[in-house]
């Protein structure tokens, strides 16, 4: 990948176009399927592009069916379809907004209809709105992005829980910045810190269901949302200041999903990997 980060897009709608990136993430799997999800079926919001589009993809090649919520990027979500039919597998893009608690009962059931059953919830639409000054975030933005990133979250959840069997996964994405802030992102940092909070609830709610809630805190990660977020110059450097000096691909936060969903993570819920170039975070 270049050094060089260019914002074809710059600032623009969110959560962002992955077909108008230069250069494009990298969402392709690494290593040949091993059946670790063979006959389960998979709901992953945000899953036209980004981490939700590899984590489709490398899904897939285990054997899921996956269904994929997406905002209205269409060309995104059929390019994400046509990747999960590439792997021998099915996929249901499914459009609309988490923000709508009837539109996630709608795309669950949509799932179900099609696929059978839901054994796995990824729960990784998000938006982000980069203001300099706190006294500039807009009570509209605060509303739409924690109804997006939080509000979504519960509600998809919400919906998904009658259709859970004991050993389904629910994965939730949170963020690097749930541990350690960002001073641009100060809503959305917030939202991610609710999504933390709320995993380890319900990994304490749904453990006697045999039901596992675990998540995923990437770091700085080249996806759609980064040119729809900062402007050019901010985003040449983007990523530089991890420790392992670069940004990460989706392609390497799909596979931390991809334990958390298959039977390698038998023992665990209530946790969250770090997919984030080096930081050490706790907490």
């Amino acid at each position: 990948m270049s050094e060089d980060f260019h914002s074809m897009q710059s600032p623009q709608r969110q959560p962002g176009l992955e077909h108008e990136m230069d250069p494009a993430p990298d969402y392709a799997p690494r290593y040949p399927g091993s059946g670790r999800l063979s006959g389960k079926v998979a709901l992953i919001t945000g899953g036209d592009s980004g981490i939700g589009r590899a984590t489709a993809v490398l899904f897939a090649r285990e054997g899921a069916k996956v269904a994929i919520v997406y905002k209205d990027e269409d060309r995104d979500a059929e390019k994400t379809r046509e990747l999960i039919e590439g792997e021998g597998s099915e996929g249901l893009p499914i459009r609309g907004d988490v923000g709508d608690k009837a539109f996630c009962q709608s795309a669950v059931e949509q799932t179900v209809e099609a696929f059978g059953k839901l054994d796995i919830l990824v729960n990784n639409a998000g938006e982000q709105h980069a203001q300099e000054d706190p006294q500039d975030i807009e009570e509209a933005q605060i509303e739409r992005t924690y109804r997006t990133n939080i509000f979504g979250t519960i509600f998809m959840t919400q919906a998904a829980l009658s259709h859970l069997k004991k050993g389904a996964r629910i994965i939730c994405v949170t963020s690097i910045t749930a541990y350690k802030g960002q001073d641009l992102l100060i809503d959305y940092a917030s939202t991610k810190g609710a999504i933390l909070s709320f995993l380890r609830a319900m990994a304490s709610k749904l453990a006697p269901e045999g039901i596992l809630v675990n998540g995923v805190a990437p770091g700085p990660i080249w996806t759609p949302l980064i040119p729809a977020s900062f402007p050019e110059d901010a985003v040449k450097d983007f990523g530089k200041s991890a420790p392992l000096g670069r940004p990460g691909q989706p392609n390497e936060v799909a596979p931390c999903l991809l334990f958390l969903a298959c039977e390698d993570s038998s023992y665990i819920s209530g946790q969250v990997l770090h997919p984030n170039g080096g930081t050490p975070v706790g907490g």
